[in-house]
């Protein structure tokens, strides 16, 4: 009879224990890959920085100086209307670019298996110079660029990962209805970077 008690006891005080742990343990929560940002106001005056490009990492969402424009440390580049992507005649990353016509930003989840992505190849660029070309229009009667709604840039970066760029402004400050006498070349943009190297944002 004592022994069955003894049994009865170290059975509850086991179960117990054991409910206990699994009250305990939470389930470790996954590091999110997908980082979104919203960049304002990167001067890409030739005026202001000597002709030359200027140079950011969509990974460490900071400014690359324009000395390191021959390493892999930046993904794009801004000077006027001109875009560049680390790759081809532009640099030695595995970068590549295109121009997302047809559908939203916001909804643009995943980059389909087909997509074409372009490369530098100067004169011509991955991302179209000219108005309606690419991501701007710009109207001759008030000198005006803007970006083009509905329309954003779907990157590769240097390091061969995803990310998509959305162009909110061509004027400091961005504006938001431009006159064309405000400072231009200073770009506003957000963008989603996907760090795992999936096509999906």
């Amino acid at each position: 009879m004592k022994k069955m008690k003894l049994m009865a006891i170290s059975l509850v005080a086991i179960t117990t224990i054991v409910s206990c742990k699994k009250d305990d343990t939470t389930p470790p929560q996954e590091t999110p890959t997908v980082t979104s940002k919203t960049q304002s106001n990167l001067v890409a005056d030739p005026a202001l920085t000597g002709n030359r490009y200027a140079l950011f990492s969509l990974e460490t969402n900071q400014a690359i100086a324009s000395t390191d424009s021959a390493t892999t440390k930046w993904d794009i580049g801004f000077r006027g209307t001109n875009i560049i992507i680390n790759a081809g005649t532009s640099g030695p990353g595995l970068g590549g670019a295109f121009v997302q016509t047809s559908s939203s930003y916001d909804t643009y989840n995943t980059i389909p298996a087909d997509s074409t992505f372009r490369v530098d190849a100067a004169p011509i660029l991955a991302v179209r110079v000219g108005s309606n070309n690419g991501w701007y229009s710009y109207n001759a009667a008030t000198n005006v660029i803007a970006p083009i709604p509905g329309r954003f840039i779907v990157v590769r970066t240097a390091s061969g990962k995803y990310a998509k760029v959305d162009i909110l402004s061509y004027y400091l400050n961005a504006p938001t209805a431009p006159t064309g006498t405000e400072a231009g070349r200073y770009y506003t943009f957000r963008y989603a970077y996907q760090a795992n190297g999936s096509k999906s944002f």
